[in-house]
């Protein structure tokens, strides 16, 4: 029996949706006949005309997310131009990476801002417009960096870290009213979040991988159209879907690959 989402004709604001994972789960969501609302720091004309060709409306908002003022009228315009709003997408996430001797007050608050409490405003905000209607779905994208320590990441991994607790807490809080609040943990993926890497370090990061590559976003849509169908995902909340390719697992292996698969070969 196939398997249908249920989302068509629902409604979806989408943060830092103009690239990447947030793109890729953008046009997820089109595919599935889910009118948009795109929210991103700059204006992406080509990524509109794109998501468009599916027949779904869609609405560019800009907005720094960095700021309260922003969010709100994120929400406001969002939830205004569709007429109304279903589901609720956190992708936009910034990176100021500094050595702990050289943190700055400046980037550990902007991190912080535009990771967390542009997630936490924003909930705030489409929670009201969820609990009137008594539905309605929160994905927040998180990262992997929460479970393994990399250097020069101390306000990226504590962001991180406070998105997972307070899209835990939502969840809770907003159990009662049917409204589910997810989380998905992507792995390295090729976004341009990465793209300023040498590409030595991107290589010697994926042979950490158990699958020896780095996702692609397109890999990260299916998990997060999964967790915000209500047909599909209707008793999963405060969970993490973890789409890393195995990486959390870090194995420590002194051999090849051809050594590892030797292991379990017949």
């Amino acid at each position: 029996m196939a398997l249908e989402t249920g989302l068509r004709g629902r409604k979806a604001l989408i943060t830092g949706a103009g690239s990447g994972i947030g793109k890729a789960i953008a046009a997820a969501l089109a595919a599935e006949g889910v009118d948009l609302a795109i929210a991103d720091i700059r204006e992406r004309p080509q990524v509109i005309a794109e998501l468009r060709q599916t027949g779904v409306r869609v609405h560019f908002v800009q907005a720094d997310v960095s700021q309260e003022a922003d969010v709100v009228r994120m929400v406001k315009e969002a939830a205004e131009t569709l007429g109304g709003l279903d589901l609720y997408v956190n992708d936009a996430a910034g990176t100021w990476h500094e050595a702990m001797t050289k943190v700055s007050r400046q980037s550990f608050e902007k991190t912080i801002a535009t990771n967390v409490a542009a997630s936490v405003y924003a909930s705030r905000e489409v929670a009201r417009i969820f609990i009137a209607q008594r539905r309605g779905s929160i994905l927040a994208v998180c990262s992997t960096a929460t479970v393994s320590a990399q250097p020069r990441e101390t306000a990226y991994r504590a962001s991180k870290a406070a998105l997972k607790a307070h899209i835990e807490v939502a969840a809770v809080e907003l159990a009662p009213f049917g409204i589910r609040v997810n989380l998905l943990t992507p792995g390295g993926t090729n976004t341009p979040f990465v793209g300023d890497a040498l590409a030595e370090q991107r290589a010697r990061a994926a042979r950490e991988i158990p699958l020896r590559r780095e996702a692609e976003p397109e890999e990260m849509a299916p998990a997060a159209v999964f967790l915000l169908s209500d047909r599909l995902a209707s008793y999963i909340t405060g969970a993490e879907l973890i789409v890393d390719g195995g990486l959390r697992l870090r194995p420590i292996f002194s051999g090849s690959d051809a050594d590892l698969a030797a292991l379990n070969e017949p």
